[in-house]
């Protein structure tokens, strides 16, 4: 139970020490990460975070790319 009580104030810590998070495909690649990574060995949270980054990569590339200026034909 100590563990559990360091952890999770090591965790509200860290989330009051980061600024305001822009979610675009964090929200959806963490939803699907988790259900992947739990269906693959009970992994839920590594699978979320790393579904949070993927999907966070795609949207700033779709980003990226809609800003992009037209090319010279």
């Amino acid at each position: 139970m100590k563990t559990l009580l360091i952890a999770a104030s090591a965790a509200a810590g860290l989330l009051a020490a980061c600024g305001m998070a822009e979610a675009k495909g964090c929200i959806k690649g963490a939803i699907v990460g988790g259900i992947a990574g739990h269906y693959a060995g009970h992994h839920g949270l590594a699978g979320a975070a790393a579904g949070c980054a993927i999907g966070r990569h795609q949207a700033n590339k779709r980003e990226r790319a809609r800003n992009a200026p037209p090319a010279n034909r």
